[in-house]
């Protein structure tokens, strides 16, 4: 839940059988990491740069931040006025946008593969040359706090799921929403962006993807030729921020206006490379077994039991990731069917996890799973932007980009005995977080006009 991904809808057609294009790396003498791969079925290619910063790295009263300067790198440098960067993209046919998450901000561009060096040229230059004037901060903050008002405010589950957040963790900075608390914006200054930018934005803090009908040594030329120049910063090593134990359940009633209740229970659990080593390496893979198990598709335990089979709800879903670059949870959540209260949907909830704890999956499921992982896989392959992106995902939160290849494989290895074991190690009561969404009437607020900010900057 907590990673925003946004989709390009670049689609090629690969066969199945075709082995995955080669992935070239350098490393540039300013710190600055290259990371090309090849796809030559289209003469397109994506470019993104992606920098080791998100909401996961802001202290106490700045949060927000790095949302809030995502929208203010497209307001000019000496060079470029405000909103050219997307003029100029669009004129040579491109796409481009943004996106900020807890453990990474990041731009990126689509074009015909042959103009590239626009690309690379223009993020170059407000990676170290953007003004941050105050006359456009101060309409581009208001645009953001809209934007809170908008997609978490006056939505009733995700601000239950902010609520959940801030309640489960006591120490983790994942307790802070990506889009900043509301107090936050409203003190934010423009010095505050210029700190922050100054700190983070620098080669040796970002990396830079391209995958497409590209030849990489040409690639690396233009990359040493525009981000070559940069000088790098001195990064300072955070502290580190580890959730205690949890010791015992957690449980949370929010108020909001809505139009149905919803129910939202999360397990702290572990993710590839964090605090599990050695015999251990294997869980947060069982983990993402278990959670395919449960809601995988229509034919999944969730959708099959609970929606169409009971019908104690009208929705149920689990939402899990194996990579990141701090623990998190798995969570499930819920809307109850009509005739059914919150009670009763926690009840059916629980019984699928205690059934998890006792029983084997069966290999029927296990393979089920299986199939659609491959599947997945297949069609992740058929867009530049999705190839681009978790290769810049991988390596922002700190872990190699071959993890995410060899996904499949470790998933193949996966038995049913693992999936228990995982279960019954943390899915468990003591490491519980429950959140009910207490519906409250609904007033009208009438139709104001929205704040525009150009139909981009989804964090």
């Amino acid at each position: 839940m907590r990673r925003v991904i946004p989709w390009l809808l670049l689609v090629q057609t690969l066969p199945l059988w075709a082995a995955p294009p080669p992935v070239q790396e350098r490393l540039l003498e300013n710190g600055m990491k290259v990371i090309v791969k090849e796809d030559h079925r289209a003469p397109i290619a994506v470019t993104q740069v992606w920098y080791k910063v998100g909401a996961s790295y802001e202290p106490r009263g700045i949060t927000g931040i790095s949302h809030a300067l995502e929208h203010m790198m497209f307001k000019g440098t000496e060079r470029h006025g405000p909103n050219q960067f997307s003029q100029i993209i669009s004129e040579q046919g491109g796409q481009e946008n943004a996106f900020t998450g807890d453990d990474y901000t990041a731009y990126f561009q689509t074009l015909a593969s042959d103009r590239l060096a626009i690309s690379f040229e223009l993020e170059a230059d407000r990676m170290r040359n953007l003004l941050l004037k105050q006359e456009e901060f101060a309409k581009e903050i208001k645009v953001v706090q809209e934007e809170r008002r908008l997609r978490t405010e006056d939505k009733p589950k995700a601000l239950t799921y902010e609520q959940f957040n801030a309640a489960a963790y006591r120490v983790s900075p994942y307790r802070n929403p990506v889009i900043g608390w509301m107090n936050d914006l409203d003190n934010m200054r423009v010095e505050d962006l210029r700190e922050w930018y100054g700190r983070w934005y620098s080669p040796n803090n970002a990396t830079l993807v391209v995958v497409g009908d590209v030849e990489p040594e040409r690639i690396f030329q233009m990359a040493q030729l525009h981000f070559g120049k940069l000088k790098p910063s001195e990064l300072k090593t955070l502290k580190p921020e580890s959730e205690p134990t949890q010791l015992g359940e957690a449980r949370i009633r929010v108020k909001a206006p809505a139009q149905q209740p919803y129910l939202l229970m999360g397990y702290k659990t572990p993710v590839v490379g964090r605090e599990v080593k050695g015999d251990g390496e294997w869980e947060p893979y069982a983990l993402e077994m278990l959670a395919a198990v449960l809601d995988g598709g229509g034919s999944a335990r969730f959708a099959r039991e609970l929606v169409r089979g009971e019908r104690v709800a009208v929705a149920a879903s689990v939402d899990y990731e194996a990579f990141g670059r701090l623990p998190g949870m798995l969570t499930l959540d819920g809307i109850p069917a009509e005739g059914h209260n919150m009670a009763e949907l926690e009840k059916a909830l629980r019984q699928q996890v205690d059934r998890l704890k006792k029983e084997p999956v069966s290999e029927k499921e296990m393979e089920r799973v299986r199939n659609q992982l491959l599947a997945t896989k297949v069609y992740e392959r058929d867009t530049v932007f999705y190839q681009a992106m978790r290769i810049g995902m991988m390596e922002t939160i700190g872990l190699d980009w071959r993890l995410a290849e060899n996904y499949v494989e470790r998933m193949k290895q996966i038995t049913p005995e693992q999936v228990m074991k995982a279960a019954q190690k943390y899915l468990n009561d003591d490491n519980l977080t429950v959140a009910e969404l207490d519906p409250q009437p609904i007033k009208d607020k009438g139709f104001a006009k929205p704040l525009i900010s150009g139909g981009r900057h989804g964090i």
